[in-house]
């Protein structure tokens, strides 16, 4: 480092401010309070604050903000969906993405890198380009490869998947699939809420919500009871600890979903690589390391706990597919909790009980969709109805019967 560059860093008069202040208690009552500090409910804070004037607004978080969903997954952006729903609300989110380093003033380490969803059967083909064809309908940039693609774009994979398994086919390539620094991205939105007004509570847990003839009238914590007219829960996996706190009902369920990151590597992997016949999906950080990750773990269990089986199985499928990585390291392994829904699409926006908003039913696509989530769901809030691009995604669909199935193109659990 440059001599006068650490003499300005090191220098009294130049101080590092905090990415957000840590309040020292709670207001006795809030126009909003939100129920989890990750990406979704951060940014549902930053845009009430931003595009609706709406300042009084605590994020309880009860451990560290991104420390759930947010900073337990593999960071990867997308819109290669199948329903009109699901592909309007993931395009709105990509684009979002692409503007926020600028917006924040903070480097999110966003990287358009090119989403490779392998085929390893005829069948598989087929069905790929059936999504491109769906993709391409509903504007997404889309389409199927060959093997002479694949291999020139990711020079070191083995097309034939080292004999163990079925050799690869061809590809469905989504050229804006990309990655990011997922916790860049909940900071920043930290730090553009609190620069708002908004307030951020870390080590809050909440403890109960009071509802009182069907109206939310405020939220109980373990540092006090606050008014409020207005609650958002995004808490993911703990989703149905709050809703039970309410008496709603939801058909979510929890299941763990597992991840890894290998030591550092000289960057060789331009690309986003899954693979649902191996259950895998893999890419390497700005940093080098490789993150990876599978499908969900078969049981619904709320645990976040890693497991030997999955780094064994994990190992094994990458090994399939870049046998030169026999001699890499594991650096970590980690687990998240991933709340399902029946047709795989989330849960959003108003429900029975008036002033209760719910943001969840994400399973293992929830970071993508963190722009979007939050600025829809601040709009809900602040007009107390859903917002056009989330009206599918109601709870009350359940009782309609009027699923947006969206397993296709989520399934692989990325």
């Amino acid at each position: 480092m440059p001599y006068r560059l650490l003499k300005y860093a090191l220098h009294k008069d130049h101080p590092e401010p905090r990415m957000f202040r840590a309040p020292e208690r709670l207001k006795e009552e809030y126009d909003a309070v939100i129920i989890g500090g990750g990406g979704h409910g951060l940014g549902a804070a930053y845009y009430l604050a931003k595009e609706h004037g709406i300042t009084s607004v605590a994020v309880l978080e009860k451990g560290y903000i991104g420390g759930g969903g947010t900073g337990r997954n593999t960071a990867i952006v997308r819109s290669n969906y199948l329903t009109p729903e699901g592909a309007r609300f993931y395009q709105e989110s990509v684009d979002l993405f692409r503007d926020l380093s600028r917006e924040f003033n903070f480097n999110l380490f966003y990287s358009e890198r090119g989403h490779f969803t392998l085929a390893h059967s005829p069948a598989s083909l087929n069905t790929q380009r059936w999504r491109a064809e769906v993709n391409k309908h509903l504007g997404i940039d889309s389409e199927v490869v060959d093997r002479a693609f694949i291999k020139k774009t990711v020079p070191e994979i083995d097309l034939d998947a080292g004999g163990h398994q079925a050799p690869i086919y061809g590809a469905l390539y989504h050229p804006p699939g990309a990655i990011a620094r997922h916790d860049a991205v909940a900071w920043g939105y930290a730090r553009g809420a609190d620069q708002r007004g908004a307030e951020i509570h870390q080590q809050t847990a909440v403890t109960g919500v009071e509802v009182r003839d069907g109206e939310v009238a405020g939220v109980h914590t373990d540092k006090g009871f606050i008014k409020t007219r207005k609650v958002l829960s995004a808490v993911a996996g703990w989703t149905t600890s709050i809703t039970r706190m309410v008496g709603l009902r939801t058909p979510l369920v929890i299941h763990p979903l597992q991840a890894l990151v290998t030591e550092p590597l000289k960057p060789w992997l331009n690309s986003i690589v899954v693979s649902a016949s191996l259950h895998l999906y893999m890419s390497q950080s700005s940093r080098g390391e490789l993150v990876a990750g599978a499908s969900l773990d078969p049981y619904e269990l709320i645990s976040m706990r890693s497991t030997l089986d999955f780094a064994e199985g994990m190992s094994a499928g990458m090994l399939d597919l870049f046998p030169f990585l026999g001699d890499v390291k594991i650096l970590r392994q980690w687990a998240g909790l991933c709340d399902m829904t029946p047709d795989f699409s989330p849960i959003m926006g108003t429900t029975p009980i008036k002033g209760f908003y719910i943001d969840a039913g994400w399973g293992t696509w929830g970071f993508k969709a963190t722009p979007v989530s939050g600025k829809t769901m601040a709009w809900t809030m602040a007009n107390d109805h859903d917002h056009e691009l989330i009206k599918a995604f109601n709870l009350s669909r359940f009782g309609r019967f009027q699923l947006v199935g969206e397993k296709g193109a989520a399934s692989v659990g990325h």
